[in-house]
């Protein structure tokens, strides 16, 4: 890696942690809270990032990374988390979610997720039921639907029939599952972004965006509506494409020893411009 010179690093971290910032003084998180925050991870990725030689892997090597106290490192190391913690629901509904907007015998020929029957029909043919027990058979696919329907990703139709609630598909805000979207949704395209200011070759990921200032409100109105569009189509197509590629590596007997994961996003923002200061008289 051939990471920028921290001179060259300060004003990009000022302007991406500001938002972050707002978000922390909003909902409570302190000064003292977030610079103890800071210094455990500080810690936690010198030693488990960096350092990977576990030799090197000492007080005195991470003090001389992170610039904090030896004593604070003994503290901190102990009180690393394990790892995060995803919410039951991200685990089993976005794979139903996934199956449901990609899978051919869940789509309509349109392409959009079929009504289906809760119980499983007598003729061989797609339903709530089957669907959920694609995903996991561990939890009833009864229980399964009162979770969905309790956070409104589904709605329970007239004629016992369920229907994929695509209004539903951002979580609720500040809930758990939206919680946890953040987190990693911004820590991948952080990283992303990380990757290739510190790659001393070509990009490895793609980092682009399409920027315009100085728009009327209709003409951003207008284009927000298209890059809506756009980009769920996009994320549509990327799903389906991905099952089918998940599919044959999920029915081998014997799994690899190790394997990968992907993360597809796309952001779309505005806001007013930045007034231009008056000069003086």
């Amino acid at each position: 890696m051939t990471p920028p010179p921290p001179r060259m690093l300060l004003q990009p971290l000022r302007r991406l942690l500001r938002p972050l910032v707002r978000l922390a003084i909003l909902s409570g998180v302190t000064f003292p809270v977030m610079t103890d925050l800071l210094r455990g991870l500080f810690v936690e990725v010198a030693s488990r990032d960096l350092l990977t030689d576990a030799a090197s892997r000492t007080d005195s090597r991470i003090s001389l990374l992170t610039g904090v106290h030896r004593k604070e490192i003994r503290r901190l190391r102990l009180e690393m988390p394990a790892g995060d913690v995803i919410p039951p629901v991200v685990t089993i509904s976005s794979q139903i979610i996934a199956l449901w907007l990609g899978a051919k015998q869940y789509s309509n020929a349109k392409g959009g997720p079929l009504v289906l029957p809760r119980l499983r029909p007598a003729e061989v043919g797609p339903s709530f039921e089957t669907l959920v027990e694609s995903v996991t058979t561990d939890v009833r696919p009864r229980a399964v639907l009162d979770g969905l329907l309790a956070h409104g990703i589904v709605i329970l139709e007239p004629g016992d029939q369920v229907r994929l609630n695509q209004a539903a598909f951002i979580p609720r805000p500040g809930s758990a599952e939206q919680l946890f979207f953040f987190g990693r949704n911004l820590h991948d395209h952080i990283a992303a972004a990380v990757a290739n200011v510190a790659a001393s070759g070509e990009a490895k990921f793609i980092d682009s965006s399409v920027h315009y200032d100085q728009l009327t409100s209709v003409a951003a109105a207008q284009l927000m509506a298209i890059a809506q569009s756009t980009a769920a189509q996009a994320l549509l197509d990327v799903n389906r494409a991905a099952i089918g590629l998940a599919e044959p590596a999920g029915s081998q007997a014997v799994q690899p020893a190790v394997t990968r994961r992907v993360n597809f996003g796309i952001y779309l923002y505005t806001e007013d411009d930045a007034a231009v200061p008056e000069e003086d008289n």
